[in-house]
């Protein structure tokens, strides 16, 4: 298998010295991580077996968020923690992505900008489902960042898990979504981009975008998982943890460039891709993110202010008594011309986005 350190040993060099000082700090750390992941840069420990005595050397990684070869270990402890947080309810897994003509300022501003779209996504979520004609309640939401294709192409979109159902105010009564639904997509989709306007303009007054960039219509798909809450998970897992590209998938290494392989959306097939090493090193640091980001967040019923009615959800119901009439949350039916999110097959609201 051919390492990406492999492939940075050939061509960082020359990047770093054509690109310079331009080049990120945080960039410039991955790199040296890398190389220096599980060799004797870092060091290591001996380890010795009781009975045999057989000596085995194993070398530090680097534990640097962009390398492929670490976190295996906190991806499953990660899994764990979470499992413990769920609720015995159906979920939701939603995908909100940013339309090509805002991509460019989101590259150039991460920071500011990726923040941005994490707290406008949740925001909307939250927002629209506590809508009595939805759902009527503070749902969950656990947003994941991921910012490329399997070509390493800049596509920056957000995938949500979202509880089905949520708490009152007073966190006295849970209210179900309905089956195979919970929010509608089109209006997701205008409120999501009126909150990330008004968000990056707070943050960042300084930077004008033309009107017409701000009325392209943003991609939302809405996937009912029902009580595969684990399944969902370990999907997540991967977007939290995995790097833009696992080593697995680059197949041919020379003094030129780069082949990798990936799967065709349309087709399932996997195809191969040729890339010069300039363009390698360029399209896989673009995904690097700056020091610091969180890339997974928790709001809503999740959040750290709300842990004390989401422990109360957690608690198992009482069963009713024979005969007990149970009651049950009634809410409004969506209007007709809404899409809903279905689990056979899953709701999309695309006008135009030339990266799908």
């Amino acid at each position: 298998m051919i390492a990406l350190a492999d492939v940075f040993r050939r061509f960082a060099d020359d990047y770093l010295s054509q690109h310079g000082t331009s080049v990120l700090p945080s960039h410039q750390r991955a790199i040296a991580d890398i190389l220096a992941c599980r060799t004797d840069a870092l060091g290591g420990h001996l380890w010795r077996c009781n009975h045999c005595n057989t000596e085995v050397y194993s070398y530090h990684s680097c534990k640097n968020r962009s390398c492929p070869r670490c976190h295996k270990d906190q991806t499953e402890r990660w899994i764990a923690a979470r499992e413990s947080e769920l609720l015995a309810c159906p979920y939701f897994h939603v995908t909100i992505t940013v339309p090509a003509q805002l991509r460019e300022v989101l590259r150039a501003n991460q920071r500011d900008g990726y923040a941005a779209l994490m707290k406008a996504t949740a925001e909307a979520v939250i927002e629209l489902a506590r809508d009595r004609r939805h759902v009527g309640g503070t749902v969950g939401v656990m947003a994941v960042l991921h910012t490329w294709t399997q070509q390493l192409v800049y596509h920056p979109h957000v995938h949500c898990l979202v509880t089905g159902g949520g708490v009152s105010d007073d966190g006295r009564d849970w209210h179900p979504a309905r089956d195979n639904f919970l929010i509608p997509t089109r209006p997701l989709a205008v409120l999501v981009r009126a909150k990330m306007r008004a968000a990056l303009a707070k943050r960042r007054p300084d930077l004008v975008l033309p009107k017409a960039d701000w009325r392209k219509p943003w991609v939302i798909h809405c996937t009912a998982w029902g009580d595969g809450a684990e399944a969902v998970l370990r999907y997540l897992a991967r977007y939290v943890f995995r790097v833009a590209i696992t080593e697995g998938r680059i197949v041919r290494l020379d003094d030129d460039g780069v082949t990798i392989r990936h799967k065709h959306r349309a087709s399932r097939r996997w195809h191969t891709t040729r890339l010069n090493g300039h363009e390698f090193m360029r399209r896989f640091l673009q995904h690097v993110l700056p020091k610091g980001l969180h890339k997974v967040r928790y709001s809503g019923l999740w959040h750290h202010s709300r842990r004390d009615h989401a422990a109360r959800a957690r608690q198992p119901p009482i069963p009713p008594l024979q005969g007990e009439i149970v009651p049950r949350h009634q809410s409004l039916e969506p209007p007709a011309t809404s899409s809903m999110c279905a689990s056979s097959t899953p709701n999309r609201y695309v006008d135009h986005d030339p990266m799908e």
